[in-house]
């Protein structure tokens, strides 16, 4: 069976590959979603991609994807730390999530080793740089082949 994912991405991964490329690294989110695509195929399963900086339109994306989509990848930005809303709309729609970031959020300021996605999530993959979202893609996608 295809597995239809949603990768969701928060505030300011619309710059990646000109933001701070020494944490987050060189790549465009462009590149990052080309890299997706090819793993998608050879894992048989379908992505949709959505980024934004605006907090609602990310919880919009959460509660559309309810009845339609298997799983979501997301990659809350600075929303990681602080968006109870974010949160509250994955926990709503019971759809199995991955939380993946960039950086190792716990090696950074402390203001970023706390999230309040992860109470909600199957898993958080952190420190990888773009090979997080693969291996969160690769991750998410075994767990709903088992499930």
């Amino acid at each position: 069976m295809e597995q239809n994912i949603l990768v969701l991405n928060g505030p300011n991964l619309n710059m990646l590959g000109i933001r701070e490329p020494d944490v987050y690294g060189a790549l465009s989110l462009e590149m990052i979603e080309q890299k997706l695509e090819k793993l998608a195929d050879e894992l048989q399963c379908g992505l949709t991609f959505f980024q934004s900086n605006h907090e609602g339109e990310i919880i919009d994306q959460i509660q559309q994807a309810y009845g339609k989509v298997n799983g979501i990848l997301i990659n809350p930005g600075a929303f990681t730390h602080y968006s109870y809303a974010i949160r509250d709309a994955i926990s709503a729609v019971q759809i199995p999530t991955i939380e993946i970031h960039l950086s190792n959020i716990h090696k950074r300021e402390s203001f970023r080793h706390h999230s309040v996605i992860a109470a909600v999530a199957i898993g958080q993959i952190a420190g990888f740089g773009a090979n997080s979202y693969t291996i969160g893609l690769r991750a998410l996608v075994e767990n709903l082949n088992e499930g």
